[in-house]
């Protein structure tokens, strides 16, 4: 995920486009296109700036987890033994190699990561514990919570 540098100004078109394509993500640009009152041409166009700028990061089918073999969701916070550049760089650049680990915060508060990890059963979450994140240096406390059911799950961004 790209940092976060400088706001982007959108219009009217914009927001609807990117309102549009949150909902659905398979629409034709003509579709798109008519939808929101542009030519083909401009609505492309403009599709195709929103993501040379990363307001548009990417697009990706969205996957039920307990129908492809991953019912288990725990939330992890992490703590490290020491707050020091080296630490979390190393910290961060492996956890971006576990394709269990789905996201990665770096937060305030108690713990200094919070992870949301997806995977089959308790015993695989024990073996990711044990030969991955307990392998890592600098940690000094992991706490998991398990997600008995999922309330709410949005993946749009509201556009105002």
């Amino acid at each position: 995920m790209k940092e976060a540098t400088k706001e982007i100004t959108l219009d009217k078109y914009d927001q609807h486009i990117l309102t549009l394509l949150q909902q659905q993500g398979r629409i034709t640009n003509n579709e798109l296109a008519e939808q929101i009152g542009l030519s083909p041409a401009a609505c492309w166009r403009r599709v195709k700036a929103l993501e040379e700028s990363g307001v548009i990061r990417r697009f990706a089918a969205l996957v039920e987890p307990s129908l492809v073999g991953q019912p288990l969701a725990a939330l992890v916070m992490v703590t490290l033994v020491r707050h020091h550049i080296d630490n979390t760089a190393e910290f961060e650049s492996r956890i971006r190699q576990y394709p269990e680990v789905l996201q990665c915060y770096a937060t305030t508060g108690n713990a200094d990561f919070v992870l949301r990890v997806v995977i089959e059963d308790m015993a695989a979450y024990d073996k990711f514990l044990n030969e991955k994140l307990f392998t890592l240096d600098g940690i000094s406390q992991v706490s998991s919570n398990f997600v008995l059911r999922n309330i709410k799950e949005e993946t749009a961004i509201p556009i105002r």
